[in-house]
């Protein structure tokens, strides 16, 4: 098995050592981002549902607590698909 050297482009590599402390905090970050992520692919994936099921942009916006055309701008065609 080789090894490889993979550049740190996390910044961590830069944190002085006699400043390092507990990561709980930082692993807490990371798994809300995701929690985030995942949240935001549901939300998606709802809105879409919704519309294949014949749903309006009132009812979706609605929903959202926002307007129909800010539920279409962000989730109707041409918006920023989900990663």
């Amino acid at each position: 098995m080789r090894l490889t050297n993979r550049k740190d482009d996390t910044g961590l590599d830069a944190v002085a050592p006699e400043s390092l402390r507990d990561a709980s905090h930082f692993r807490r970050i990371i798994e809300a981002r995701k929690g985030l992520d995942a949240a935001e692919r549901e939300l998606r994936d709802a809105v879409a549902a919704a519309r294949d099921a014949g749903d309006s942009w009132t009812v979706i916006g609605a929903a959202l607590g926002t307007s129909k055309q800010a539920a279409s701008q962000r989730f109707g065609r041409g918006a920023a698909p989900s990663e």
